[in-house]
């Protein structure tokens, strides 16, 4: 009690109160004393009780904060029979009573003045149900119901902005970047329109500029319009496809299918289609709407607390110690019809459990169908949207089947060719080095034979001339600098290109007959080499062909080899067969009963008369159930309404006990009880 008068005076002392209390202080208090403070903290709560309760009369008080205690959801200590004596003390100002009022209120003061402001909203007004009755007064209830409504949408929506983050300073910076933003914009158009207003004519330019906007605005809507329009074309022709697969599938159905098959098909649609309408869809329809009216009833009440909630958990275990109490007396009396109709009831259960299953796959399957045909119809336009061709399907496939088989027989001829030219393709590329190798040889003779006779570097004189001559286009760059040593430079170099041509003149006479010689040479090369390239040619069109017989002579014998070993392996089954043949005449001619047996015919006689025994026996139970179906049925159909019976007197006995009206006696276990 000390640790509870300490919170309250601890918390009465701050903020918005201020009261400078302490223990002594607070627990010295008269009674009208205590209830003013109480009445301070219902006001910090809810400003409508911030009133001196010495200017109302003390009846007027109670029924007050009756009403907000109520609506703050407390509850007094202890059981429903002392709630007469809490009303008491709370208008007579008792400690005990204020004292726990108070440590309740400040414990939840930030929650309890939410709640308090939103009961103000949502607490609805009861109005009787013959004043409901006329128009006007209904319509303005049902418009209090829907604004009712529209406050818990709105409520919720700002406590979801509150908890998102969102900060007023961040708003604010916000709006002033966007007001500075217009203020440029502004300046912006002022400096434009004086720009404007210099060039002539320029209302006809603003008129035709604003009439190009309205054209442009005018332009996107009619491509949204337009983009519409394919949507609905899209999706009109998806459901003409949709409808034409129906038709095809149905004139199949119908072309393949018997009058008989076709009935049954539908009555089997139609009684799945019955059982989902009245036994499934209802039951689902129900759940479902008592899972709502839970949640509505759910999101109506306010915010529980902690400690409302652990009251709801002990009646919640309360309950359940309740339930297990009565299922122990009923499983003493142990009685055995009731052991009986509970096994019917489970195979009941078992047996509507598994028929819902089966509804639900079924529902399922029927649901992936629609599905992939809707994928098939979507895949279908977007092909025929990209490259304008449709699915193929049917004769069309095969069609499309054979044309790729004639093409690839085309291909296969075009890779030989292929094959063909790239063998030729490699003999040239091998001729091709051949060649420059033998052109390397040649020219590393050229420079031997240069160096034999004394004039090495012949070949290299021309691009000595070129480097010289190109040192002279550099030389002529630079003699805009120094023109006296350019020109001696000059000098210098046709003297030395005269030494060069004086001393490269007789090898130059001499060079002449060896190019003519030389020239004769290539000619007789070139000569050898084209008959030596037709007779390599054909020699490898020779190879080729060999290699092809050679080929096919291979796979024929492999064709061979293969009949051989499939006609021995034959000969051996049949050989195989023949001895079984020839042991079966044996011992069918047998005179010896026991070999006769062994017989693959005696056994075959011995497992029809089996089977047609069997059937026989099958035909027997077939006639004894069909006999005995109708009276089973009966037997079934009596044995439910016994269980309906049963039902009905259990919930009629349950009901006279739990609505036991006071001075009744009642006899159980062969004693009388009298109820006070």
């Amino acid at each position: 009690m000390s640790e509870q008068l300490k919170f309250i005076v601890e918390q009465l002392n701050r903020e918005p109160f201020k009261k400078s209390f302490n223990l002594i202080t607070f627990d010295s208090q008269e009674p009208m004393q205590l209830l003013q403070i109480l009445n301070d903290v219902l006001a910090d709560i809810d400003p409508k009780h911030a009133i001196d309760i010495r200017e109302e009369l003390p009846e007027q008080t109670a029924k007050r904060m009756f009403t907000l205690l109520g609506m703050l959801k407390y509850k007094p200590p202890g059981s429903l029979s002392e709630a007469s004596s809490f009303r008491q003390g709370l208008v007579m100002g008792s400690k005990p009573v204020v004292h726990h009022i108070l440590f309740w209120l400040l414990q939840k003061l930030t929650e309890l003045k939410k709640r308090a402001y939103l009961a103000r909203f949502l607490v609805k007004l009861e109005v009787p149900a013959e004043f409901l009755q006329d128009d006007i007064i209904a319509d303005t209830h049902h418009q209090y119901g829907e604004l009712v409504e529209g406050f818990k949408t709105y409520h919720k929506e700002c406590e979801q902005l509150k908890s998102s983050g969102f900060s007023t300073a961040e708003i604010r910076r916000d709006i002033a970047a966007m007001e500075e933003e217009k203020e440029q914009l502004i300046k912006r158009v002022e400096r434009v329109k004086k720009r404007v207003e210099t060039v002539s004519s320029h209302q006809r330019m603003l008129e035709l500029t604003r009439q190009l906007r309205v054209e442009k605005e005018r332009e996107e809507a009619l491509g949204h319009q337009k983009q519409e329009q394919k949507n609905q074309l899209f999706q009109a022709e998806q459901r003409l496809q949709r409808a034409q697969m129906q038709l095809k599938d149905l004139r199949q159905a119908a072309a393949d299918a018997k009058p008989e098959s076709v009935m049954k098909r539908l009555e089997e649609e139609t009684k799945f289609n019955s059982y989902m309408v009245t036994d499934k869809l209802p039951k689902e329809l129900q759940s479902k709407r008592a899972g709502v009216q839970y949640l509505q009833k759910v999101a109506s009440e306010p915010a529980m607390g902690q400690a409302e909630l652990a009251e709801l958990e002990d009646k919640i275990r309360e309950t359940n110690t309740h339930i297990n109490q009565l299922i122990e007396k009923r499983m003493m009396r142990n009685d055995p019809m009731d052991d009986k109709l509970s096994l019917f009831r489970q195979q009941a259960s078992i047996i509507s459990r598994k028929k819902e299953s089966r509804a639900e796959e079924l529902q399922e399957a029927r649901e992936e169908l629609s599905t992939l045909e809707r994928e098939l119809n979507m895949k279908s336009s977007q092909a025929r949207d990209q490259d304008g061709a449709q699915l193929i399907r049917g004769d069309e496939f095969k069609r499309y089947v054979a044309k790729m088989r004639s093409k690839n027989v085309g291909y296969k001829k075009k890779r030989q060719d292929i094959d063909i030219l790239k063998a030729e393709y490699g003999v040239l590329q091998r001729s091709e080095e051949i060649l420059k190798q033998r052109h390397e040889a040649g020219l590393q003779q050229l420079q031997s034979v240069e160096a034999q006779k004394g004039i090495s570097g012949y070949s290299d004189t021309q691009e000595e001339l070129e480097r010289v001559s190109a040192i002279k286009s550099e030389l002529d760059e630079m003699k805009g600098r120094t023109l006296d040593d350019m020109s001696g430079m000059v000098k210098k170099l046709n003297g030395v290109i005269v030494e060069k041509k004086s001393a490269l003149a007789p090898l130059i006479k001499e060079l002449r007959p060896l190019r003519q010689e030389c020239q004769e040479l290539t000619q007789e090369y070139d000569e050898k080499k084209g008959q030596y390239d037709t007779c390599s040619a054909g020699l490898e069109s020779n190879r080729s062909k060999l290699e092809q017989e050679v080929r096919g002579l291979r796979e024929e014998v492999d064709q061979e080899e293969n009949r051989y070993h499939y006609i021995n392996c034959m000969k051996e089954v049949f050989e195989v067969q023949m001895q079984r043949v020839a042991e079966e005449m044996k011992a069918y001619v047998s005179s010896d009963p026991q070999e006769r047996r062994k017989t693959v015919r005696d056994q075959y006689m011995k497992q029809i008369a089996e089977q047609e025994s069997l059937g026989k026996k099958l035909r027997e139970q077939q006639k004894v159930v069909r006999e005995s179906h109708g009276p089973n049925m009966k037997q079934v159909k009596m044995w439910t309404d016994l269980e309906q019976l049963m039902e009905c007197k259990q919930q009629c006995f349950l009901r006279a006990q739990s609505q036991a009206s006071i001075g009744q006696v009642i006899q159980e276990g062969g004693e009388d009880r009298l109820v006070l």
